[in-house]
């Protein structure tokens, strides 16, 4: 069965706007930084984008997970990062781009040890 022409370009153009699409920051409002202090929950070493899940309180005492993500290990690897970077229960100051939309994540800007340390650069 032969395909028409158009069908054939068609394709490859809609499934490489689906991956551009995928790999959007368009969501994080890059404009804007927002601090977290709090520990991490749990590290995620995984592809496409590794993440942190920190706890953090809030002003009245309660605890609030955050979602924070970050590149592929491939590309963390190349900044330092190792898929043990973090552990559960390290203290953490993530700064992220929060998402537009106000749920409690973002795209991670850096991540410093209590100690003051950099984690990655």
């Amino acid at each position: 069965m032969r395909l028409p022409k158009f069908l054939l370009l068609a394709v490859p153009a809609l499934l490489a706007g689906a991956a551009s699409a995928h790999h959007s920051f368009s969501m994080f409002d890059r404009s804007t930084n927002l601090v977290l202090n709090g520990t991490v929950k749990d590290f995620q070493w995984t592809n496409p984008h590794s993440w942190i899940e920190v706890l953090v309180k809030d002003p009245s005492g309660k605890t609030i997970e955050w979602g924070c993500a970050m590149g592929s290990p491939g590309n963390l690897l190349r900044t330092g990062w190792k898929p043990h970077s973090l552990v559960p229960g390290d203290a953490v100051t993530v700064t992220i781009n929060p998402m537009k939309d106000g749920e409690r994540a973002g795209s991670v800007v850096s991540v410093y040890r209590a100690d003051g340390t950099r984690v990655g650069h």
